[in-house]
């Protein structure tokens, strides 16, 4: 589904990323993990056509997109949830949702998709009229991935959905993104909680000051010893 082939990206003359290569097959989950600063959250927003690679191609569902702009990526398919949630604070939950669903297919079914970001999150429909910004922690991440699945995406990508709630919430964000790919989505995640992420994910990648190095099951890298060393503080 999304493929990755040999991408370098730079913030301005500086080189972040060097000639990774990797690729998410439809109906997974796959992780990006590293340490702070290795360029994951780099990497999302070079798929979603916010940064631009200086070599290298990003294809989905077999069609390069490195050079789409981010609005046409929405309609084919590709929703971001970005780090720390960037919510429109003054904006009520609900109005937060249909921002999401401003196009084409999304917007004929914005209350059905509606309806379903509700079921997946019921406290949101009790706040619908709640502006976003006197929301909990939780409940504005809750707000982030129902407005990303009110685009009706085929690819979801994750930028640290976990950050900074309580371990509580934090299983229960994990518990939705494995239902999100129960039903029918494809999963991208990057997240510093490496021993939940490979607990849920396919596959994962280790990125290290921006290249690839390792990859493997989820499961099994949970139990390599570079991997406990370096990220699960074993």
């Amino acid at each position: 589904m999304l493929e990755i082939k040999g991408i370098d990206v730079f913030y301005g003359d500086v080189q972040v990323i060097w000639d990774v290569s990797f690729e998410v097959r439809e109906g997974e989950i796959v992780s990006l993990i590293g340490a702070n600063g290795a360029g994951k959250s780099t990497i999302l927003r070079t798929i979603s056509g916010i940064l631009r690679p200086k070599k290298g191609e990003i294809s989905f569902d077999g069609h390069p997109i490195h050079t789409v702009q981010p609005y046409h990526l929405i309609e084919l398919g590709i929703a971001h949830v970005p780090e720390a949630r960037k919510l429109f604070v003054e904006m009520t939950v609900e109005e937060n949702l249909d921002m999401g669903s401003l196009r084409g297919e999304a917007k004929l079914k914005r209350e059905q998709t509606k309806e379903m970001v509700f079921d997946l999150f019921p406290r949101l429909k009790e706040r619908r009229r709640q502006q976003s910004g006197t929301l909990s922690g939780g409940e504005q991440q809750m707000v982030a991935i129902g407005r990303g699945l009110m685009s009706l995406p085929k690819l979801v990508m994750f930028d640290e959905p976990s950050l900074g709630l309580s371990p509580i919430l934090v299983k229960s964000i994990f518990d939705i993104i494995k239902k999100i790919r129960e039903e029918g989505k494809t999963v991208l995640i990057v997240e510093q909680n490496v021993r939940q992420t490979l607990a849920i994910a396919d596959r994962a990648y280790v990125l290290e000051t921006g290249k690839i190095t390792m990859t493997g099951v989820g499961k099994d890298m949970l139990a390599d010893e570079h991997v406990k060393a370096a990220y699960l503080g074993v």
